[in-house]
């Protein structure tokens, strides 16, 4: 997914191209879906004939200021979504696009701009395309004060919070980390890349609960929130000017039985790992990204564990007694936003496993 510097660089895209200029007008393609609480048929008629003022930038959205009465355009770009200009290569999320630039109109537009150069009557097309439809349009009358950009949380390069309004947020949740940065109602803007390569700055464990945080490791990510935005904001969301040493250049090979070849300071061998958080891969480095509770020795019991004298506890259950147990009781989820919620499906009957494999 497109995140916070590969929008920055659509809204640079659309300055470049249009600030100043008219939209003489616009072509459309249907997409109830794409397009949220307007027609392609309202959006085409509600910006053609305006001057486009600016272009800015919020969390994962971006938005169009045009002169004049009406609404303006407030544009996310899903999982696949794209900006293209008639004539030029496209650069596109952390892989080269196959299309060539003199294909036009390009395949999965939802709208055209012609943006014409009063001085030169010359005209410019650009095209928002998305091939997999989990982009938005959606025209409001104030970008940053109407949804869906007045409902996100900070933002790492325009609304960084100051240390101490960071720790209070970070301490009071019991989520993992990565799954707070992942929300956007708390920091706009950060997606997967971005998360881990904080992290792994930071030297902070993806799965360790935030309440567990201590300062050092609050300030160090508050530096690092910070610091890896603005560093790939400043290259353009171009990955082959992101710093050698980063995680980033090394995230992308799991399942594809790649050599690692990271190394870490020390010019050891890094051991990268991939784990599961808040519904998205992630993935850290072994040697600097240590769990606390995976820190402790094995023959020590769990906290929530109660050992007792004189009477059974859970952990003295014989195996198969174990096994029951833990069928008897339902499982337990922790969301994204640190929730905790049963499976409506209720406890697993062991007799129902599949032979020789995992539950269903």
């Amino acid at each position: 997914m497109p995140e916070l510097p590969e929008v920055e660089r659509a809204a640079t895209l659309i300055r470049t191209v249009a600030k100043g200029k008219i939209i003489h007008h616009v072509e459309t393609t249907k997409d109830k879906l794409v397009y949220s609480g307007v027609t392609h048929e309202e959006f085409a008629r509600e910006i053609s004939g305006r001057t486009v003022k600016d272009a800015a930038r919020y969390g994962k959205c971006f938005y169009i200021e045009l002169e004049g009465k009406g609404r303006m355009p407030v544009l996310h770009f899903g999982m696949t979504g794209m900006l293209k200009v008639r004539g030029q290569e496209t650069p596109q999320y952390r892989r080269k696009v196959g299309e060539s630039p003199g294909v036009w109109p390009p395949r999965f537009f939802k709208f055209i701009l012609h943006i014409q150069n009063e001085a030169s009557s010359e005209f410019t097309e650009l095209a928002f395309c998305d091939a997999r439809r989990l982009g938005r349009i959606r025209m409001v009358t104030s970008p940053l004060s109407e949804p869906p950009i007045s409902e996100l949380g900070f933002d790492p390069i325009l609304s960084m919070p100051s240390v101490q309004d960071f720790q209070k947020s970070v301490s009071k949740r019991t989520c993992p980390i990565k799954a707070l940065l992942l929300d956007q109602t708390f920091s706009a803007g950060v997606g997967n890349y971005l998360a881990d390569e904080i992290l792994y700055q930071a030297k902070v464990h993806p799965e360790q609960r935030c309440n567990t945080l201590d300062s050092g490791q609050i300030l160090a990510l508050h530096l690092q929130v910070a610091d890896v935005c603005r560093i790939t904001v400043e290259a353009n969301a171009d990955d082959s000017k992101y710093p050698d040493h980063w995680l980033f250049n090394h995230r992308w090979g799991k399942g594809k039985n790649l050599k690692q070849n990271m190394k870490l300071p020390s010019g050891e061998r890094a051991s990268v790992k991939w784990t599961t958080v808040g519904g998205r891969t992630s993935a850290y480095v072994a040697e600097v990204q240590k769990h606390p509770s995976k820190r402790k020795s094995r023959d020590e019991p769990p906290e929530d564990t109660e050992v007792c004298i004189g009477r059974r506890s859970e952990v003295e259950d014989p195996p198969r007694k174990r096994l029951q147990n833990q069928h008897a009781q339902p499982r337990q989820f922790i969301t994204q936003d640190g929730d905790q919620i049963v499976d409506p499906a209720g406890p697993r009957d062991p007799s129902k496993r599949k032979h020789g494999g995992e539950d269903e």
